[in-house]
């Protein structure tokens, strides 16, 4: 009991000084240097910071507001009796005025719509950093993957010489040459798929991200996340990009529906306007002023946009929920995932083991070619799934540094 409260109060500590501060870059992982600049080149970080710029300038259109300065201008020809035509005419200027507060409310929608392209651009980062950190853990397993084979491929080709060497010694059968050469053939096959795994992923990190290169090197060991699922979901739902997005246009849409409350008071237009008349004699200099008479038009409006608003705040409570069972699921695959590596480990050990034992007896005859071959593929199969054991384990386990903006400087948005 001791033991394990000592283990939770280092976990504890572990997690504040990685909520503070991120956590070290995982050696499996490209370092953080190169990482930001692979994420900020990809096109959907640099769509969502052009959509962000894009609301920057649609904020200050907002705050200028619809209105602009009209001038106007009429002449007209009047005929007074007895005295004569004279020629009259009458200049002005007019611009509409935001009343109400609506002017306020420009600026805070302009506001909400760069708040909601600053939450894009965060979201956008950490879906291509999820990406990168998948395609990078692909091409290593591909790698892993690849070396076994060949390894594999090494022993089957040496088996195959050593009993052609028996056959013609008399010690092996023609049957166990065959054998052994239809072994070979399956390995060989295996081994090609392995080569068009690792050419695959090799490309698919490469067309994503052009300037990634990989050194090959063995996987880290997996271990248990630091913390309990309810801080990760803490963690993770500080953060979250969809959720950020969701109440940015949560927030938009309330203010969208004040304004349309406060647009059923019309604008005014006011100007002013000097004319000469009267041959000349006369000289006017006024002020106007037009108010529209609301209808149901704007009623109607207003009504549009209190349900949007409801329509935002469901769409809300959506992402959470989503946001929720997604950190339930990715906490359940690390946990599991690590387990799960365990359990392969030991079966790759053991089935290594046998490996070994099974060629010993078939060196003094005890076991025939076929056991041995069997065995060696069971080895084999083993020693594929720890391997692929232990990349979904550490995919998850980044999964859950990401979504917590842990590592590569994705809390700094």
């Amino acid at each position: 009991m001791k033991q394990q409260g000592l283990a939770g109060i280092v976990a504890l500590l572990i997690g504040t000084a990685a909520a503070a501060q991120g956590v070290a870059t995982p050696r499996d992982l490209p370092s953080t240097e190169l990482a930001v600049a692979w994420i900020d080149k990809d096109p959907a970080v640099i769509e969502a910071r052009r959509a962000l710029a894009a609301a920057g300038h649609g904020a200050a259109v907002l705050a200028a507001g619809p209105y602009e300065w009209t001038a106007n201008a009429s002449t007209q020809r009047r005929n007074v009796g007895g005295v004569g035509n004279t020629t009259e005419w009458s200049v002005g200027v007019e611009r509409g005025i935001r009343i109400g507060g609506k002017a306020g409310l420009d600026r805070q929608l302009g506001d909400a719509d760069i708040e909601t392209g600053r939450a894009r651009v965060g979201d956008a980062r950490r879906e291509v950093a999820r990406a990168l950190s998948d395609l990078w853990l692909d091409l290593q397993a591909a790698h892993g993957a690849q070396a076994l084979l060949k390894e594999q491929l090494s022993f089957v080709e040496s088996n195959l010489a050593a009993v052609d060497k028996r056959k013609r010694a008399g010690d092996a059968s023609a049957l166990d040459l065959s054998i052994a050469q239809s072994d070979l053939a399956e390995v060989r096959r295996q081994a090609s798929q392995a080569d068009s795994a690792l050419a695959k992923a090799r490309a698919k990190l490469k067309l994503r991200f052009p300037e990634a290169s990989l050194a090959p090197g063995a996987f880290s060991d997996p271990t248990d996340p630091p913390w309990p699922e309810a801080r990760w979901r803490e963690r993770i739902l500080s953060g979250a990009g969809p959720l950020k997005v969701a109440e940015a246009q949560l927030r938009r849409a309330e203010l969208a529906a004040s304004r349309t409350r406060a647009d059923k008071v019309a604008d005014p237009t006011v100007g002013v306007f000097t004319s000469n008349e009267a041959f000349r004699n006369e000289r006017v200099v006024g002020i106007s002023v037009s108010i529209p008479f609301g209808g149901t038009a704007r009623e109607r409006r207003l009504q549009q946009s209190l349900q949007e608003v409801e329509v935002a705040r469901a769409a809300l409570d959506r992402t959470r929920q989503g946001i929720e069972i997604q950190i339930a699921e990715t906490f359940s695959d690390a946990v599991g995932g690590v387990e799960r590596w365990r359990i392969a480990e030991r079966g790759a050990e053991a089935a290594r083991e046998s490996a070994r034992l099974t060629q010993r007896a078939y060196t003094l005859g005890e076991v025939d070619l076929q056991s041995l071959l069997l065995v060696r593929r069971q080895s084999l199969d083993a020693l594929r799934a720890a391997g692929e054991a232990r990349a979904e384990a550490l995919r998850w386990n980044y999964r859950l540094l990401i979504d917590a903006q842990l590592v590569w400087d994705l809390a700094n948005d």
